[in-house]
């Protein structure tokens, strides 16, 4: 598909989806319910098939990923993964990948690995302390996003980043995540709103979606533990309301959202499976 082109599709679907009613969002939204497999990574990697069976046993559809490496993820060989996760009646349809592989032949690969995996998200998760020191740290940032979304435009995936706490912190008087909002390209660069670094930082996510329609198009989800906001809880039995997020979910953007936890209180699986079903009662 012709870059032109893409974008074109790209931004009638965009259109589409703020046009839906909110309910036909909540409809979708409970059929297409995703998880970040970093949510499992002390288990994954000893057995992912075994995981992958758990997690489409609980009701999940969509899936991201994260540690892909020289053509491969888990120990396994990608293709081989995502042969996998059909196998289960799952879909890959985004991928975490580091700020330093986003350039260059590595970039290149993973690029190309993900279009013949059909998978139409690739998103940057994180840029390490020492690269973030300055305001015009953060600009040379963008521009390697906005390349990055170059590469991936041509191939007809769509380029993301994800945020945490940090890009919230003021920096020469600006706030990094507005300068990146600025800066990089939305053609090029889409964003990955994670709602609880956004609430954490001090922020609300309506406010964004007011300011930038369209520009969130997949979310984080994952809840504040009520007594402990350094910690996750179970999605429905912390503090933030995804409800009334969810009814924003047309003025966001919102395509693919995706269930992550960080710290559990229990087995990690089995807050994978208790998210899941909670969710599926706020919808």
């Amino acid at each position: 598909m012709k870059r032109r082109e893409f974008i074109q599709n790209s931004v009638f679907t965009a259109a589409s989806l703020v046009a839906l009613p909110s309910f036909l969002v909540a409809s979708k939204a409970k059929t297409k319910i995703g998880l970040q497999l970093y949510t499992l990574r002390d288990t994954i990697n000893n057995n992912p098939k075994e995981i992958l069976k758990q997690v489409a046993g609980f009701g999940y559809k969509e899936l991201e990923t994260y540690s892909y490496a020289d053509g491969k993820i888990f120990g396994m060989p990608f293709q081989d993964f995502v042969s996998c996760v059909r196998d289960f009646g799952m879909e890959v349809t985004s991928g975490h990948y580091p700020l330093g592989m986003a350039s260059g032949d590595q970039w290149k690969k993973a690029v190309e690995d993900a279009k013949k995996a059909r998978q139409p998200y690739m998103v940057v998760p994180w840029i390490e302390e020492n690269e973030r020191k300055s305001i015009d740290d953060y600009k040379r940032i963008c521009e390697t996003l906005n390349k990055a979304g170059e590469v991936t435009n041509q191939h007809g995936i769509r380029f993301g980043y994800h945020n945490h706490a940090f890009e919230f912190e003021a920096l020469d008087g600006q706030v990094p995540f507005d300068l990146m909002l600025k800066e990089c390209d939305p053609k090029l660069v889409s964003m990955e709103l994670d709602l609880y670094w956004v609430y954490r930082a001090g922020y609300d996510p309506v406010t964004y979606f007011k300011n930038h329609p369209g520009r969130f198009e997949q979310w984080h989800v994952k809840d504040m533990d009520p007594t402990n906001k350094e910690r996750n809880a179970d999605i429905g039995t912390g503090t933030i309301d995804f409800r009334s997020l969810f009814e924003h979910a047309k003025l966001s953007g919102l395509k693919h959202f995706y269930v992550e936890q960080e710290t559990y209180p229990g087995k990690p699986i089995d807050s994978v499976q208790a998210s899941i079903a909670n969710l599926k009662k706020l919808l």
